[in-house]
């Protein structure tokens, strides 16, 4: 990569080692009123989108989200990037909660987490050039890149991306969908983050289109220091850039682990049938896993089960797990023993079901 190109995103200085905590996000709560009348509106129940989310982001990491459709994944990352405002809990950039902040202070912090979107095809501005489009977070920071030297910084990002810096006077619909977005991901990269919050940002693209833009991503991920949140439904997906992996369930996290752990040794039951409906390329294999099918349909967010939301829908539930939520933690039976699954599930049957293959599913290739 060429020495302006990386200029276009150094302004911040070094990056922290991994390890130290850049985000931290606690007991993470989302609600949406139901209503109704038309005149004299009145509430009469709440949509619980996300409904008490916790974890630690680490500099220079990608942590995966993972669920079904409806699941809170997107509403995670809208709150994160405070497009929403949390109905409770804490967003933590470097200690600092900015799920209060507002005006100057929030618009600072902005700088420093942003977002990718997930449509390439309505995420940009069809009457707006690709220089316009990348340009225009200097508008609203505009110390950041003065207007003389705003179109050599975008030439300079359209570089990083992996596009021509020529095409900065075309259109968005000159482009394909991955080169759509890369260009979503320089418009990321426009204010030296340290924080991009990817929200499938591969799901409306071919599978080999897919592999191009995560390992775009991979490597301005080693060359800038970058701290990831990836969100998706693909498994193989996730697995291929993720370092730890969160599963959602109806609002919750129900297990949290490193990319192994999720993977090879899952304990909750949902991740169980998760990765049991993954397809694997070896037939042999293929016949000797074990398929856990789930009975009925999601609950509605608006009146989720008591207890383990998970229950009306598990092969272990029992009268526990109505009158009690299981928490987020290191199951009992694996507390004190050896061996790879000391990561947390919300289960109080929590058990090891390691997979039949290291590597359920193909993984985009290189």
């Amino acid at each position: 990569m060429a020495d302006a190109a990386r200029g276009a995103t150094a302004a911040a200085g070094p990056r922290d080692t991994p390890g130290e905590t850049v985000l931290a996000v606690r007991d993470l709560v989302k609600h949406y009123p139901l209503t109704q009348g038309v005149v004299l509106r009145k509430q009469i129940g709440a949509v619980r989108a996300v409904d008490g989310v916790s974890f630690d982001l680490a500099g220079g990491e990608t942590l995966g989200i993972v669920g079904e459709s409806g699941c809170g994944k997107s509403t995670v990352a809208k709150l994160l990037v405070s497009l929403e405002r949390p109905t409770s809990g804490q967003i933590l950039y470097r200690g600092e909660d900015i799920s209060k902040l507002s005006g100057r202070a929030l618009k600072a912090v902005r700088r420093n987490i942003q977002m990718v979107f997930q449509d390439p095809y309505t995420s940009l501005n069809p009457r707006m050039t690709v220089g316009d489009i990348i340009g225009e977070p200097f508008e609203i920071h505009p110390e950041v890149a003065p207007k003389g030297d705003r179109r050599r910084k975008v030439q300079e990002l359209l570089d990083v991306v992996g596009l021509n810096p020529e095409y900065i006077n075309r259109y968005p619909h000159q482009f394909s969908g991955g080169q759509r977005q890369r260009i979503g991901i320089a418009r990321g990269l426009a204010l030296n983050p340290e924080v991009i919050v990817a929200d499938e940002p591969v799901s409306a693209l071919d599978v080999s289109v897919q592999a191009q833009v995560i390992n775009l991503m991979e490597r301005l991920q080693r060359d800038f220091g970058l701290s990831y949140i990836f969100i998706a439904h693909d498994l193989s997906v996730v697995r291929h850039i993720s370092d730890r992996v969160g599963v959602m369930y109806l609002g919750k996290i129900v297990e949290l682990g490193t990319d192994t752990e999720i993977y090879e040794h899952p304990t909750h039951p949902y991740t169980q049938a998760l990765l049991s409906a993954v397809p694997v390329p070896d037939p042999e294999l293929s016949n000797r896993r074990e398929r856990i099918i789930l009975t009925g349909d999601v609950p509605s967010p608006a009146d989720p089960p008591s207890g383990c939301r998970f229950r009306t829908r598990c092969f272990k539930a029992e009268e526990r797990c109505a009158l009690e939520v299981p928490p987020l933690a290191v199951p009992a039976v694996y507390r004190y023993a050896e061996g790879p699954a000391h990561h947390d599930s919300a289960c109080f049957f929590a058990e090891d079901r390691p997979a039949v293959t290291s590597h359920p599913g193909e993984p985009p290739q290189h």
